[in-house]
């Protein structure tokens, strides 16, 4: 971590937080998307073309976030991630999402509050935010939204900085949850639809009070959630997958945990 030196300068180029090596990703990588994808976006107007904001998604699979800067790339605005420090210290990637602008951070350790601080700095130089609330790919048997972290919460009404709720769908069957292996043909449809602005100024000085995170939270989940179920079609389960409650590891591949237990 020490040799990663962060950037938090302010965005600049269009779109808005682009530079040259996010420029040289997206023309290799769009065309790939656009190759192996079909693709619906909805409630594109609801991103803000400049100023801080902070935009949460759904987490379905590896390749989502893809689908996701895309989406807010062709809609004005180069995202900023806080990915984990594993991805960053493979070779040539973690120098190309170093330079891209990308965060990494330590997941599930003593330094892993020091994710807030660089998504504040990143928030005061006038970025956009991508989040995943959840922390980690959906644990869910039917791929909907769980009970998510409170680090959202705590960043958003600490900085009073704007949360756009996003619905995704389709990226499980690209390439499914925790799976490597992509669906080549046919193209797959994937779909995104973006909220209006969650409204959590009833929480606002309250970045303390843990009982407000989690309704704040639930709040923004809940928004994700409306918007998953206008894509499907279908109602979400009454029961959400709560982790916090389950066996399963918070973090991580648990099919391939259990699988290596399996052959023991």
């Amino acid at each position: 971590m020490a040799k990663m030196r962060v950037s938090y300068a302010p965005p600049t180029g269009n779109p808005l937080g682009t530079n040259i090596t996010f420029k040289i990703c997206s023309s290799i990588l769009i065309p790939i998307i656009n190759l192996i994808t079909k693709r619906t976006w909805i409630g594109a107007e609801n991103i803000p073309k400049t100023g801080a904001v902070i935009v949460a998604n759904n987490h379905l699979s590896y390749f989502d976030v893809l689908n996701f800067a895309h989406f807010l790339y062709k809609n004005g605005r180069a995202p900023r991630f806080l990915g984990k420090v594993g991805v960053f210290k493979v070779p040539i990637i973690g120098r190309i999402l170093l330079a891209a602008g990308q965060v990494p951070v330590e997941r599930e350790t003593p330094n892993a509050g020091k994710a807030v601080d660089h998504a504040k700095r990143l928030l005061e130089s006038g970025h956009l935010l991508g989040v995943y609330p959840e922390g980690t790919l959906s644990r869910d048997a039917d791929h909907w939204p769980m009970v998510a972290k409170t680090g959202l919460a705590r960043l958003a009404i600490s900085t009073r900085t704007p949360v756009i709720p996003v619905a995704q769908w389709g990226a499980q069957i690209l390439m499914p949850t925790y799976s490597k292996k992509i669906k080549l043909f046919p193209r797959t449809q994937i779909t995104l639809k973006a909220g209006k602005p969650v409204d959590l100024s009833q929480w606002y000085g309250k970045e303390d009070d843990q009982q407000a995170l989690i309704e704040a939270t639930a709040k923004v989940m809940r928004e994700i959630t409306t918007l998953l179920e206008e894509i499907r079609g279908e109602k979400r389960p009454e029961v959400i997958f709560d982790p916090h409650t389950s066996d399963l590891p918070r973090t991580g591949n648990f099919k391939k945990k259990r699988k290596k237990v399996a052959e023991k």
